[in-house]
């Protein structure tokens, strides 16, 4: 009996569509897997069982939340990272021109250019701030609540999966058993 239970964590795939067989529930095709670790046992399933709470509960795994949450933090770091040094390179080329233009000009004339440049960057750190927003939103869709992917049976349908798994194991035994000479007895060879 060990040797057949498994435990009752179930991990969600999926599968090619032409792979789709029939969901052990509601027999309509489905390309929707549930299968435990180990590979013991696995079944179709309907991806809308999955959200009846009678049927199973998600588990959610904290730790790969948090993973997959720093990551992306790390990233959207990375990114602001090489947004200001390529503003920062800007900036420095145009300080350039400006100095070239500068020699040409009037003194008083870089003081006004210094100061709009200082009214024009803090517009541009505004605009790029509403910009940045707005690109975000435009590259990335947003972000949808990723369906959990480990289920925890109820005991009801968990038994059932037990039972069906030991029906099988009784039946290949048997199927053995029949396949076996020694299995029946041997005719009688003396007489009575």
């Amino acid at each position: 009996m060990s040797s057949m239970s498994f435990p009752n964590l179930y991990t969600h795939r999926k599968v090619a569509e032409t792979k789709a067989k029939s969901c052990d529930i509601c027999y309509r095709l489905s390309t929707s897997v549930l299968i435990t670790p180990d590979s013991k046992d696995f079944f179709y399933i309907c991806p809308s069982h999955l959200k009846e709470p009678a049927f199973c509960t998600p588990k959610i795994d904290t730790e790969a939340i948090e993973a997959r949450k720093k990551k992306e933090l790390e990233e959207e770091i990375e990114r602001v990272k090489k947004e200001y040094e390529e503003r920062k390179k800007k900036k420095e080329e145009e300080k350039g021109k400006e100095a070239d233009k500068g020699k040409e000009k009037d003194k008083k004339d870089d003081e006004k250019n210094k100061d709009k440049d200082e009214k024009k960057d803090g517009k541009d750190q505004e605009n790029s701030k509403g910009s940045r927003s707005t690109s975000r939103e435009g590259t990335k869709s947003p972000p949808v609540e990723e369906e959990p992917r480990i289920f925890e049976l109820k005991p009801t349908f968990y038994q059932q999966r037990l039972l069906k798994k030991r029906q099988a194991e009784i039946a290949k035994r048997n199927r053995e058993r029949l396949q076996d000479p020694t299995f029946f007895p041997s005719v009688p060879k003396n007489l009575p």
